[in-house]
């Protein structure tokens, strides 16, 4: 098995369909769609896997509450707002990068359909 793995920006594998859970849930009737690409346990003890593939959300809002979980998300296309349980909004857009870190609890808007690459360690 390769140590190099590639997360191809268009898989042509059939994704993961999903909605959030209803508590997660503020507005619209957001659909998501995941290309699980890479699962792996990870070698340092804080973290216990480590997940990466493409992830797709259609219009909607969101409560983000990521635990103890980091991810690093790379924009693909699309829009979206993350606004920070301060009342800090940020907008990512095509080639913006960004991690959330654990801890973070705040609001993902969709503006116009995501797709992102992602990684998380849980």
């Amino acid at each position: 098995m390769s140590l190099l793995k590639r997360l191809d920006p268009n898989p042509q594998f059939t994704p993961r369909d999903g909605v959030p859970a209803p508590d997660r849930l503020i507005a619209g009737t957001p659909t998501f769609k995941t290309w699980a690409m890479d699962e792996a346990l990870a070698e340092a003890a804080k973290w216990g896997a480590i997940n990466s593939g493409v992830w797709q959300a259609t219009p909607g809002t969101t409560r983000s509450i990521k635990g103890d979980t980091f991810e690093f998300c790379h924009i693909l296309s699309g829009v979206v707002e993350i606004t920070d349980a301060d009342g800090v909004m940020q907008r990512f857009t095509a080639g913006d990068s960004f991690v959330m870190k654990p801890g973070f609890v705040g609001e993902w808007k969709t503006i116009e359909t995501v797709q992102k690459i992602y990684v998380v360690a849980s």
